[in-house]
C-alpha cells in the first residue's frame, strides 16, 4: 500500500489517467472508460466503441486497452509508485480489463521516465517514410521490449514475404472497401476538415494521395469520395520502411491486451528513438487471411499487428477526449 498523502495519490493518479488516454486505438476510437476507487484504477472495455464488423470479438479493442494500460503503469512509475496490476480480475465481468493499485515506492530509471516522455508526444504515421534507415541495432532493441511484455516483434526481412503481407493488406482493404457496412464503420471515425470531434481520425492526419512506396501498403479510406488529407512532406517520402509483425503464442483476450502493452512499449521506445510507426490491420479482420498469416509467416503465433517503422518529420494533427468523458467515477478517500 502507498505511504503518500491523499493529495499527492490524486494527482499521480490524475496523471496517470491522462497518459492512458493518449494510447493508440483502431480509427483512435480511444474505446475505454476508467473508475478509480480509493487507491485503485480499473480500466474498461466501452462497448460501444467497439468495431462491431471488423472487430466483432473485440481483439482490436483489447489490444488498445491493453496500450492504454501500459501508459497507466508508466505514469504512475514514473509519479514515483510501483503498480499492482491485475489483468481481467472477475470473469464474470467483461468489460472489466484491469484494476492497478498504487503500491509501493519506486524509483524510475531512465528508459521507463524516456517513454514517459514518448506518451504524449507519439503519433501514428499513415504514409511512406523518408529514406533514412531505420537502425539494426534499435530494430534488436524493439524486438526486445516487445519479449519484455509477452509478445514477438518479428522483422520481414525478405523482399518476398514484404510483398505478400503487402498483397494481403491490399487484397484485404479491396474486399472491405466492397463491404458496405465495414465502409460505413470506417467513415463513422473520419473526422472532416474542421471538424471539433476529440475522436477519429482528422483529415490531415493521412495523405491525399497513396503513398508512392515499392510494393505499396494499402491505407484506409477515411476520406471516401472526398479531397480530404494532406499533400505535406509526401513528394520527400517514398520508403516503406521496416515491416514487422507482432504475434502472441496464443489468441486469448489476456494475450490481446499483452500485445497492447507490447505494441506500445514498442512505440514509445521506438518513438524517442526518432521512429515512427504505420499501422495495417485490414488483413487481420479477415479469417482466413490472418490465418495465413499465422501459418506462413508467424511461426504458428497469432498475429496481432503489421506495422512498418521508418523516421518521418511529418508534424501530425492528434486528438483525445477529455478526462471526463472517459473516467466514468471518481471516490477518493
Amino acid at each position: 500500500m502507498s505511504t503518500r498523502t491523499t493529495q499527492e495519490n490524486a494527482l499521480a493518479i490524475h496523471a496517470a489517467l491522462k497518459a492512458a488516454a493518449w494510447a493508440p486505438s483502431v480509427h483512435n476510437t480511444q474505446p475505454w472508460t476508467f473508475a478509480v476507487s480509493g487507491e485503485e484504477i480499473s480500466v474498461r472495455a466501452d462497448a460501444n466503441r467497439k468495431l462491431r464488423f471488423s472487430d466483432p470479438e473485440g481483439r482490436q479493442q483489447l489490444i488498445s486497452c491493453g496500450a492504454a494500460l501500459f501508459n497507466l503503469t508508466t505514469a504512475l512509475r514514473c509519479h514515483g509508485y510501483e503498480p499492482v496490476v491485475r489483468v481481467l480480475p472477475d470473469p464474470d465481468r467483461l468489460a472489466l480489463l484491469a484494476t492497478v493499485r498504487l503500491g509501493g515506492s519506486s524509483t524510475p530509471d531512465e528508459h521507463t521516465a524516456a517513454l514517459n516522455a514518448e506518451i504524449e508526444q507519439r503519433r501514428t504515421h499513415r504514409a511512406a517514410f523518408t529514406d533514412l534507415p531505420v537502425p539494426d541495432r534499435l530494430v534488436e532493441t524493439l524486438v526486445q521490449q516487445a519479449a519484455a511484455e509477452g509478445a514477438r516483434l518479428t522483422p520481414v526481412r525478405k523482399p518476398e514475404a514484404v510483398r505478400v503481407v503487402a498483397s494481403l493488406t491490399d487484397a484485404a482493404q479491396n474486399v472491405q472497401s466492397q463491404n458496405r457496412l465495414l465502409l460505413l464503420e470506417v467513415i463513422r471515425w473520419a473526422r472532416p476538415p474542421g471538424s471539433a470531434r476529440t475522436d477519429g481520425v482528422p483529415a490531415g492526419a493521412y495523405p491525399a494521395e497513396p503513398a508512392n512506396t515499392h510494393p505499396a501498403f494499402a491505407q484506409r479510406d477515411y476520406a471516401w469520395r472526398h479531397d480530404w488529407g494532406t499533400t505535406a512532406g509526401q513528394a520527400a517520402s517514398t520508403s516503406t520502411g521496416v515491416v514487422a509483425l507482432l504475434t502472441t503464442p496464443g489468441d486469448s483476450r489476456r494475450e490481446w491486451i499483452a500485445a497492447g502493452q507490447a505494441l506500445q512499449r514498442v512505440l514509445l521506445h521506438a518513438g524517442a528513438s526518432g521512429v515512427s510507426a504505420a499501422f495495417h490491420t485490414q488483413a487481420l479482420e479477415m479469417r482466413h487471411l490472418r490465418e495465413f498469416l499465422r501459418q506462413e509467416l508467424c511461426f504458428g503465433e497469432y498475429p496481432q499487428m503489421i506495422m512498418r517503422l521508418g523516421i518521418t518529420f511529418d508534424a501530425k494533427v492528434a486528438v483525445r477526449r477529455p478526462l471526463s468523458e472517459v473516467v466514468e467515477s471518481v471516490s477518493l478517500p
